[in-house]
């Protein structure tokens, strides 16, 4: 065997072991009691919640570099509206005052045809500088609104962050306490601490990026759903106007799977407004509830929304929830099905997602 193929087997065997050695690392303590889990949920929300205040404190950052940046634009704006208003109530009152019409009168009054040329392109270039200033003027105007709306809007975006970023750091002090409180109170402290390091290292190095990992692919597959409704018979009921979507839980499942091999392991299930996604993969046990609705803004959509995240049995904090409905659209676009219509309604029923669109030629 030569030493090209020799050194590509073992760097596959030893991908194999490190994936084996990350997946192994779950910790293997005693299955603990219902007030340790308590206090290993609440751990894993620190952490999480830890994670956005961190990028809260960016986003602050981000937002006071904009908020000065926009105030220094819209104090250069007004300095040189101070300038073009004294230039615009120049024109403005010689208009006021009759001077352009008399200059009018000189036009007209001219002696001869050649003069009569000269003076009527004076008069033209006058009144298309006045034009300018006017326009200018205006235009001007409107864009220093627009930065008085942006600075008002920044400030604004920063009030919010910054009262976000205070109630985030309360949860935080409080979890931190009842965790203390928690550990102290326990029959063996040092084996929940232990317990504590063991599962924050498992989440973070294993849980985060398998969580990412199955949401990307329910956000891509999710990108097909149009063309597979298309394609089951049945499925797009018409009365009039209205176009009813049925999809059935069970071909909603054979679906995911042909998209990806990941949800052979999992299982989607409809109920009255509630979507459950529940599975195991090697050492990890996934549960997802949550729900659809219809939003109109930025566009005509059917977004999800997770109301629950539970990871081996702990259950995550919404800032957690609101990060993955953040960066993985599990939305489905009625108009990628047909361009002409909108959806009016959203609901789930015992293993039935139904979808009402309403035809708009607007």
């Amino acid at each position: 065997m030569n030493r090209p193929t020799l050194k590509r087997i073992s760097c596959a065997l030893l991908t194999i072991i490190m994936m084996w050695t990350s997946m192994s690392a779950r910790p293997v303590l005693a299955v603990p009691s219902e007030e340790a889990n308590r206090i290993l949920q609440d751990s894993l929300s620190i952490v999480e919640i830890d994670h956005e205040i961190e990028r809260i404190s960016q986003e602050q950052q981000v937002l006071l570099q904009r908020q000065k940046e926009l105030r220094s634009n819209l104090a250069t704006q007004q300095k040189q509206m101070t300038m073009q208003r004294e230039r615009a109530g120049f024109v403005l009152r010689s208009y006021y005052m009759g001077e352009r019409d008399k200059l009018l009168s000189v036009v007209l009054g001219a002696k001869n045809l050649k003069q009569l040329l000269s003076l009527y392109d004076y008069y033209l270039l006058l009144i298309s500088h006045d034009q300018d200033v006017l326009q200018e003027y205006e235009s001007n105007y409107r864009n220093m609104r627009k930065t008085e709306e942006q600075v008002t809007r920044a400030s604004s975006d920063l009030e919010t962050v910054k009262t976000n970023l205070l109630e985030q750091r309360k949860r935080i002090v409080l979890l931190q306490a009842r965790v203390s409180d928690g550990v102290n109170a326990s029959k063996d402290p040092d084996t929940l601490r232990k317990l504590i390091g063991e599962m924050t290292a498992y989440w973070e190095n294993v849980g985060v990026y398998e969580v990412n990992k199955h949401f990307k692919a329910l956000a891509q597959a999710m990108q097909d759903l149009p063309q597979f409704i298309q394609q089951q018979q049945g499925a797009m009921i018409t009365n009039g106007k209205i176009i009813t979507i049925s999809i059935r839980e069970d071909d909603f499942n054979r679906f995911l799977k042909s998209e990806n091999e990941l949800f052979n392991h999992f299982n989607f299930s409809f109920g009255q407004d509630r979507i459950v996604v529940e599975g195991q993969q090697g050492t990890m046990k996934l549960r997802v509830e949550g729900h659809y609705t219809v939003e109109n803004e930025p566009q005509n959509a059917i977004l999800f929304h997770v109301d629950r995240l539970v990871f081996n049995g702990l259950e995550l904090p919404d800032t957690t929830r609101n990060k993955l409905e953040k960066d993985f659209d599990l939305g489905f676009y009625p108009q990628q099905l047909i361009s002409y219509v909108k959806a009016t309604e959203v609901r789930t029923i015992a293993g039935v997602l139904e979808v009402k669109l309403e035809l708009s030629l607007k």
